[in-house]
C-alpha cells in the first residue's frame, strides 16, 4: 500500500507552499494512505497555537488522515536508540564548535583552499572536534556523524534512492566524494533539541512506513543524508517526490513570516479551497 505524509512544523501559519505540499502528498497517496505527522522537535519555536491552525487549515482545504498524529517530541526514546545504534558502530563523535567558530575557521586564509562550501545545514564542517570519542562527550556536545567512517562501514554498497519528482526524476546512486565534499560531517543530535531534523526524520519516515517522501525540491540535497542513514541503521529507504516550490511574484521562495500568504489570512478574506487549488497551479 502506498503511503505519504506531510510533516510541517508548527513554528508559524501554514503558507500557500505547505498548502501545495500537502495537496501534493495526498494526492500522491491514490487509494493508499495519506499521514501527518508534526515536527515539534524545536521546542523554542513550537507554538500550541500554531499546531491548532494547521489541523484547522488542512481540514478546511478538505484533507483527513490517520490519528493519533505523530508528534516528534513525544518519540525521544526512538531517536536515541538510533543514536546508540550509530554510536555502537563507532560512527559518531561530540562536537563542541559553535556555528560562529565554524565560520572563523572556514574564513582563515589558507594558501591554496577551496571556499567554503554550502551542504544542506550550512557551511560543511571542517572536522575540527573529529579527533573526539563519544568517551569524551558531554552534555553541551551536539552529535555528529562521521561522515568518512560511514561509508567506509558501507564499504562498496552505496545506496541507490528513486526520485519521481519531475527536475531529478530516475534512480541516484549515493556517491561518496560528492557526499565528503558538499555534506561532510552532519549534525544528529543538537545540544538544544537531543536530536536534528535529519535524524529525526529518518526514523520517522521509517516508523510510518512511507513509501513515498513527497516534499519541496529544496531538500533534495539532503536526500542522501537520509538514504545514508537508512542504510547504516537497516531501514527501507523509500522513493522521493520532490516537488516545485511555490514562490513570490520576485522568486522568492514563500516563508512562514511572509503572513501575507498565509493560508489563514485567505480564509478570513473568503478564499475557498478551489481558490487555494488554483492560486497554487492545482486544478
Amino acid at each position: 500500500m502506498k503511503r505519504t505524509r506531510f510533516a510541517p512544523s508548527p513554528t508559524g501559519l501554514l503558507h500557500l507552499g505547505h498548502a501545495y505540499s500537502a495537496l501534493v502528498a495526498h494526492s500522491r497517496a491514490d487509494a493508499g494512505e495519506f499521514l501527518l505527522r508534526i515536527e515539534d522537535i524545536d521546542r523554542a519555536r513550537c507554538r500550541v497555537e500554531f499546531e491548532t491552525a494547521i489541523y484547522e487549515d488542512l481540514e478546511w482545504l478538505g484533507l483527513s488522515w490517520p490519528t493519533p498524529v505523530m508528534r516528534q517530541s513525544e518519540r525521544t526514546d526512538a531517536y536515541n536508540a538510533a543514536i546508540d545504534q550509530l554510536a555502537f558502530l563507532g560512527l559518531l563523535y561530540p562536537c563542541r564548535c559553535t556555528r560562529g567558530e565554524i565560520r572563523a575557521a572556514l574564513s582563515a586564509p589558507q594558501e591554496g583552499a577551496a571556499p567554503p562550501v554550502h551542504s544542506p545545514d550550512g557551511l560543511v564542517y571542517p572536522g575540527t572536534c573529529r579527533h573526539r570519542t563519544m568517551a569524551e562527550a558531554e552534555a553541551s556536545d551536539a552529535i555528529r556523524l562521521d561522515v568518512r567512517k560511514a561509508l567506509d562501514h558501507l564499504a562498496d554498497r552505496f545506496p541507490v534512492f528513486t526520485e519521481t519528482g519531475p527536475r531529478h526524476e530516475g534512480q541516484h546512486r549515493i556517491d561518496a566524494e560528492e557526499v565528503m565534499a558538499s555534506v561532510g560531517d552532519v549534525l544528529l543530535a543538537r545540544r538544544d533539541m537531543g536530536t536534528s531534523y535529519h535524524l529525526a526524520v529518518t526514523v520517522d519516515d521509517a516508523a510510518q512506513g512511507i513509501t513515498e517522501v513527497v516534499r519541496g525540491e529544496d531538500l533534495f540535497d539532503a536526500t542522501c543524508i537520509h538514504v545514508l542513514l537508512q542504510a547504516l541503521l537497516g531501514l527501507p529507504t523509500p522513493d522521493y517526490h520532490h516537488h516545485p516550490l511555490i514562490r513570490d511574484e520576485h522568486g522568492k521562495r514563500l516563508a512562514k513570516r511572509d503572513d501575507a500568504r498565509a493560508i489563514r489570512r485567505y480564509r478570513e478574506e473568503g478564499a475557498s479551497p478551489a481558490d487555494i487549488r488554483k492560486m497554487v497551479g492545482l486544478v
